[in-house]
């Protein structure tokens, strides 16, 4: 965890003097900012005197967690100077000139001048502050690891993908926008389907077994009828991963087309990848001469409403019922093409 202290900022000042929120945010979300800022930084101990049982602060291991990684990730000797640490970790050069002071005299690091620059030396940890430093390194892993290991698999995903949402959107450089292709479904993606369906139903809707059952019983009635000449099914991947997919398959009224098991990953929600999706089943239904499509979906999957409303799509009609364990509203939807 010494590598992930970059929370979020806090914008106490901004509630206090309205000319120092110029774009008005609202008041509610800057609570919500700081709550979340109050809530994370006791989650890994930034309050605390000392870090991680060590004699040392937050910022004081930081400084020592640079100098160590230093170099690391390019695979090859790369030292830090004290301007390059006090640019990463924004620190007062006063502040860090004291620490780094101190953490010579204890005989954690040394300075060897710079061929390049004689004005700056690089840092690197001696034998002894290695030794410091690895027992801190290896709690800090291993407390993730406990915070991790209450969650389960699809919550720790959904959190490690939240983390990188807020690294991205508050980082201040450009991200490139992720690949997404489509392509045709090859060995082991109707099962991805079935288990990602299951997966992602139950933890955002508490949706039952028998809700996979159907899953899986769309899934085998595709692969065991399938008709190549009017039917299709799109597997949406980035960065070779599965992170969407969608079918259509002939409907029992003659001339209609449905759409079924439309999914869109949380690591690709917000790309646009549901109106894609949706609209490359209703350019096979024109081209393969289909007259209608319909579709069967719930109230309470919004995301997917929009998308179909946005589509084209008319809501026609609407029944409450109970299943897979909840009170449902189910929906049928229309498009005349």
């Amino acid at each position: 965890m010494l590598d992930s202290v970059n929370y979020l900022p806090d914008s106490a000042r901004a509630m206090k003097n309205p000319k120092s929120n110029p774009q008005g945010i609202a008041q509610n979300r800057i609570s919500d900012v700081r709550r979340f800022n109050r809530f994370y930084t006791r989650q890994i101990g930034v309050l605390r005197k000392t870090y991680l049982g060590s004699p040392y602060s937050l910022a004081e291991m930081r400084v020592l967690y640079e100098i160590a990684q230093a170099g690391k990730l390019a695979g090859k000797p790369d030292p830090r100077t004290a301007s390059d640490i006090g640019r990463t970790l924004d620190l007062d050069a006063g502040y860090l000139s004291r620490v780094l002071r101190n953490f010579e005299k204890a005989g954690l690091i040394a300075r060897k001048p710079s061929p390049d620059d004689a004005r700056q030396s690089h840092l690197m940890l001696t034998p002894r502050g290695a030794k410091t430093f690895a027992p801190y390194e290896k709690r800090s892993q291993d407390d993730v690891a406990a915070m991790l290991g209450t969650l389960g698999a699809n919550q720790q995903t959904r959190l490690i993908d939240a983390m990188t949402t807020i690294e991205t959107l508050l980082g201040g450089e450009p991200q490139s926008a992720p690949s997404v292709t489509l392509r045709q479904p090859k060995h082991g993606d109707f099962g991805w389907i079935v288990s990602r369906h299951a997966e992602l139903y139950a933890l955002e809707y508490g949706w039952g077994d028998p809700f996979e059952g159907l899953c899986a019983q769309i899934v085998a009635d595709f692969v065991n009828n399938y008709d190549a000449t009017c039917e299709r099914c799109w597997i949406a991947e980035m960065n070779g991963d599965n992170v969407g997919c969608v079918m259509l398959v002939k409907d029992k009224e003659p001339g209609t087309a449905r759409i079924r098991l439309l999914l869109v990953d949380p690591k690709a929600r917000g790309l646009g990848l549901g109106v894609w999706l949706t609209d490359e089943c209703v350019k096979f239904s024109r081209a393969a001469g289909y007259k209608k499509l319909t579709l069967w979906t719930h109230s309470i999957l919004t995301a997917a409403r929009h998308v179909y409303e946005k589509a084209g799509f008319t809501l026609t009609s609407s029944e409450p019922r109970h299943t897979w364990g909840k009170d449902v509203v189910a929906e049928f939807w229309d498009m005349t093409l």
